[in-house]
């Protein structure tokens, strides 16, 4: 059961009725978190090795304009990752391709 809660109120009675109700209901982990086998274990590892491999980003050297970089730079830190999302957003997209060609 999920139930919205709002924290800048202070609850109201059926709420407090609700949550104290809750903390006494057992928990039953085994039954939503089942034991996996070897083979499975192995499965999911493969699986994140891979997804793992696809995710990692590469290293590569990349010329811009003074202007170009001075508004990249102008977005803070972390701005590397913020042109690689633009990139890949631009590669998806035709019209962006064809205009600068």
């Amino acid at each position: 059961m999920r139930k919205t809660i709002d924290v800048t109120k202070s609850p109201s009675p059926e709420q407090i009725e609700m949550l104290t109700k809750a903390v006494k209901l057992p928990i039953h982990k085994e039954a939503e978190y089942p034991e996996f086998s070897e083979i499975e274990l192995l499965q999911f590892k493969r699986i994140s090795g891979e997804r793992r491999a696809n995710r990692q980003k590469q290293t590569v050297t990349l010329r811009l304009s003074p202007q170009a970089l001075n508004k990249a730079r102008s977005l803070g830190k972390g701005y590397t990752s913020v042109l690689s999302r633009i990139l890949e957003k631009a590669l998806d997209n035709p019209s962006i391709i064809k205009h600068n060609l």
